[in-house]
C-alpha cells in the first residue's frame, strides 16, 4: 500500500470521527404527527398554536354561558380568519404621511387588498363568526345563507341573499363547525354556481370524516379549522364536538321535532343544562 492510499484512508476516518463523535448521542425515532398537506391536500391548513388551542377547551366546556361563548368564538376566528386571509394580494396605492411637525405631509406607496372579498355565514351559527372576519376585512361584502339538517343528516335551504349577478373574487365561507360536510359542501357548489372563482372555508372544529369529504367533493376549496375531531355518532354531532353551536351562542334551547307544532310552553326543554346569565 503507497503512502498516498494511507494518508487518505486516515483522511477518511478522521472526518468520520468529526462529523460523528464517538460519545455522540443518537437521535432516537420520533412519531412526527402527519402534516395536514399530508393527509387533506395542500389547501387545508389545520392551526396548532397553542392558544387556540387553550380557548377551544373553553368553548367546548358546557358550563361556558353565551356571553363568553360568543367572545371565545370571535377571539378564534380573528385568529383563524388572519391566517385564512393571507393568500389575498394587494395593490400600490398613493398615500400621504403626517411629518413630525404635523404640517407637512409626506408623499408615500400604501397597500390596498385587491380581491373583492364577501363573507359567506351559514345561519345561525355563522353569524358569530361575521364580526370578527369584518375586521380583518372591512371592505369585505356579507350574504347570508340559511341551511338546516333533516333527520336523515341532509341540507335544505331557506334563505339565501346572494345578489343576482355575482361581483366577489373570494368568499369565506363561515360556519363554526362540520361535522357530516353536507351542508358546507352544498353552500359551496351554491357558490360555485354563482360564480365565486375562489372560495375558502373557515371553521373552528371539522370531522376527520366531513374533512375528508368536503375535500373529495371540492378539492380546489382553502380550508382553515381550529382543531379535527376523530369521531362522530350516528345522528352527525362531533365527539366532543361543543354542543348545538347556534343554541350556545343565543342561549336558545334545543326542540324536539315532535314538538315543533306545540306552543313554546308546552315544550320539553332538552338543552343539556339552563344555561345562567
Amino acid at each position: 500500500m503507497d503512502l498516498a492510499t494511507t494518508m487518505e484512508e486516515k483522511k477518511t476516518e478522521e472526518d468520520e470521527m468529526v462529523s460523528s463523535p464517538p460519545n455522540a448521542l443518537k437521535l432516537s425515532p420520533v412519531a412526527v404527527e402527519p402534516t395536514s398537506i399530508a393527509l387533506y391536500g395542500p389547501l387545508v391548513h389545520v392551526s396548532k398554536h397553542p392558544v387556540l388551542a387553550h380557548k377551544l377547551s373553553i368553548l367546548r366546556s358546557s358550563s361556558t354561558p353565551p356571553s363568553s361563548f360568543r367572545s371565545v368564538l370571535r377571539e378564534m376566528t380573528y385568529h383563524l380568519g388572519y391566517e385564512a386571509t393571507s393568500a389575498l394580494t394587494t395593490r400600490d396605492i398613493p398615500i400621504t404621511v403626517p411629518a413630525a411637525n404635523h404640517i407637512d405631509h409626506i408623499d408615500a406607496i400604501g397597500q390596498k387588498v385587491k380581491e373583492k372579498v364577501a363573507l359567506v355565514p351559514i345561519l345561525r351559527s355563522g353569524l358569530g363568526m361575521v364580526d370578527s372576519m369584518l375586521e380583518l376585512v372591512d371592505s369585505a361584502t356579507v350574504h347570508h345563507i340559511g341551511m338546516y339538517r333533516t333527520k336523515t343528516l341532509m341540507p335544505v335551504q331557506y334563505y339565501n341573499r346572494l345578489p343576482r349577478v355575482c361581483d366577489v373574487d373570494v368568499a369565506y365561507v363561515l360556519d363554526p363547525l362540520i361535522a357530516t360536510s353536507n351542508t358546507i359542501i352544498s353552500v359551496v357548489g351554491i357558490l360555485k354556481k354563482w360564480g365565486v372563482s375562489e372560495i375558502h372555508v373557515v371553521s373552528v372544529i371539522a370531522s376527520k370524516k366531513g374533512l375528508s369529504e368536503l375535500v373529495k367533493h371540492h378539492p380546489d376549496v382553502h380550508i382553515t379549522i381550529g382543531h379535527i375531531d376523530e369521531k362522530m355518532n350516528g345522528e352527525g354531532n362531533l365527539l366532543p364536538g361543543l354542543g348545538d353551536a347556534g343554541d350556545r351562542m343565543f342561549g336558545t334551547p334545543m326542540i324536539n321535532d315532535d314538538e315543533e307544532l306545540m306552543h313554546f310552553s308546552k315544550r320539553k326543554r332538552t338543552m343539556s343544562a339552563d344555561i345562567g346569565p
